[in-house]
């Protein structure tokens, strides 16, 4: 039997919001001539269920190709000035990892970034799949990403166990859509969660999964 757990990243496996926020407010600046905003409105966007990420930070109805070009210009260096590792990420990874449990990652974030900071906080090589937005044809709450991982593992539902672990309501409601279960972490960018499964720290993971 395999067990497989997948992880989202930003809230859940790293605090990035610092280095969001900052390259979010130099596309406003450069682009729009707007103040910026702080890191507790750019979390609570991006976690909104129902959002419209470009009319709240840009002011424009559709995501606009100059603002995403100058984002990931911009955030390609950024990304990994202030990242972290939340307490006890680490080393809940690395039991996991000895004791064979299978590790991905699925993020509505780019790829290439989510790949650069894993890999800069050092837990790339723990993970067997690092799967972003720009890979799937539907981000979460959307079970694509899900899938994606679960059929590079052959995941035989009668026979393996999968987790979805994260911090917001695509998150669960992801691993809900593509029928496995699903662990909400409070730890991170939200600090309520409503699932059935919450857990306040990294080490109940293990609880679960072992």
């Amino acid at each position: 039997m395999q067990k497989i757990v997948i992880f989202d990243m930003d809230g859940t496996l790293i605090d990035s919001k610092k280095d969001i926020t900052i390259s979010v407010n130099y596309v406003r600046k450069t682009n729009h001539n707007l103040p910026p905003f702080n890191e507790a409105f750019i979390v609570e966007s991006i976690n909104k269920e129902v959002r419209n990420l470009p009319k709240l930070f840009y002011n424009t109805e559709v995501y606009e190709e100059k603002d995403r070009a100058l984002f990931e210009k911009h955030y390609k260096e950024q990304c990994i000035q202030n990242p972290y590792l939340y307490e006890g990420i680490q080393e809940m990874l690395q039991v996991l990892h000895v004791k064979g449990v299978k590790l991905s990652v699925a993020t509505n974030a780019p790829t290439q970034f989510a790949q650069t900071m894993l890999k800069h906080l050092h837990v790339s090589d723990m993970l067997d799949m690092i799967v972003g937005a720009d890979k799937v044809q539907a981000s979460k709450p959307h079970p694509a990403m899900i899938h994606k991982i679960l059929d590079f593992y052959n995941f035989d539902a009668l026979h393996d166990k999968a987790w979805m672990v994260g911090d917001n309501s695509k998150d669960i409601k992801s691993a809900q859509n593509a029928e496995i279960e699903a662990i909400f972490a409070v730890w991170g960018f939200s600090a309520q969660g409503e699932h059935s499964v919450i857990v306040k720290h990294p080490n109940e993971i293990l609880d679960i999964v072992l």
